[in-house]
Formats: structure tokens, C-alpha cells, sequence
């Protein structure tokens, strides 16, 4: 979650009162956290503008839905690419389904590092180089074009808080 600086001011002085009365009221729910930001963003219409409806996961629920979600196996791991998002949860322990996300979004190999700008060596990335090196490989320019496409649609004029 990003929190704007208006809205991390609006949190804590809530001039209206609306952010510790739905503090008072989430206290009662089991995932609160999940709900509480959201809630009071959504109920202050110039903060209600401000927001993307996205928090950049891959989930996937039960039908019906139960209180947890289901847990992704290898038979997810297509609707799972095809999203986009960035994480995914929840997995069990050492699922096949890892090892594909490994190999195939961050290519790597034979229990090494995924590929980073530090890499050196022969095989690549067999050794440590600059740890301070900081190169954006396809990992980072995906997750730049999704957030470009949420923002996007955000802009857009469609109610994010629905």
C-alpha cells in the first residue's frame, strides 16, 4: 500500500472525526487492516480520486468463497502470468509452482540468485560483483508497465472505490 501524504495527515488529524470512529469500528473484524485504509480513502471524496484500485497481487478464491483464498498450485501458474501482477499468494511450502515462477519470470537457474546487476562470473551469476549496482532488468520494466496501466485506468474517471 502507498500512502499519500495528505491522506497519512488526514489519518492522523481526521478533522471529521471519520478515521478513529472506523478505527472503533474495525477493531471488531478479523482482517482489519485489510479494510480499514480503504474505507476511510473511499468516504473522503478528495481523497477518493486519489486512488488505485489494485493491490498488484494475484489471488484467487474459492467458489464460494471462503475465508482464506485458495491455494495457487502449478495448475495457476497461466492465469497467474497472464495478470501481470507483480506478487501472488499463497502457496503451499516447496509447490512445483514455485519452481516454474522461478525459471520463468525470474529465470533463474539451478538454485543461483535470480539475475541481477550485481551478477558476475561464468556461469552468469555464479559470483557477487558490485553489490551496490542497481540495473533494472524485465522483472522491473513489467511491473513499471503494469503500474503505468493501473494508474491509467485510474485517471480515466472510472470510481476506483467500488
Amino acid at each position: 500500500m502507498v500512502l499519500s501524504h495528505d491522506f497519512v495527515e488526514y489519518i492522523i488529524w481526521g478533522w471529521d472525526n471519520l478515521p478513529r470512529t472506523l478505527l472503533m469500528y474495525y477493531t471488531n473484524f478479523l482482517s482489519s487492516p485489510e479494510g480499514y485504509f480503504q474505507t476511510v480513502a473511499c468516504n473522503v471524496p478528495e481523497l477518493a480520486k486519489t486512488i488505485v484500485n489494485n493491490d498488484l497481487h494475484f489471488i484467487s478464491w474459492d467458489n464460494p468463497p471462503q475465508q482464506h483464498p485458495h491455494v495457487l498450485n502449478i495448475n495457476d501458474t497461466d492465469k497467474m502470468f497472464e495478470s501481470g501482477a507483480a506478487f501472488a499468494r499463497k502457496f503451499n511450502q516447496d509447490d512445483p509452482s514455485l519452481d516454474v515462477i522461478d525459471k520463468k519470470i525470474l529465470r533463474r537457474r539451478n538454485g543461483l540468485f535470480p539475475l541481477g546487476g550485481w551478477c558476475t562470473g561464468r556461469p552468469k551469476c555464479s559470483e557477487i560483483g558490485n553489490i551496490y549496482k542497481l540495473k533494472p532488468g524485465p522483472g522491473s520494466q513489467r511491473l513499471h508497465r503494469h503500474v503505468a496501466r493501473l494508474i491509467l485506468k485510474a485517471k480515466s474517471g472510472e470510481d476506483q472505490c467500488k
